[in-house]
């Protein structure tokens, strides 16, 4: 049973549904296993709880 993680923005259903779909199904595709064999973990991350070099991501999205 494959687990794939995702960590990214805040999304809404629709999204999580497509990005799980897109995922499960090529997962499947690429590893000959059934659809039903993948977990797809899904965590959300605010931009204030990243940092890329010496700054947090909210702040760089400001400037």
């Amino acid at each position: 049973m494959p687990v794939i993680t995702i960590e990214g923005p805040q999304m809404s259903k629709e999204q999580k549904a497509e990005l799980v779909d897109t995922f499960a199904k090529k997962a499947s595709e690429v590893m000959g296993l059934p659809v039903s064999a993948m977990v797809i973990i899904i965590r959300e991350v605010e931009a204030e709880n990243v940092g890329v070099g010496d700054c947090l991501l909210c702040d760089m999205r400001r400037e």
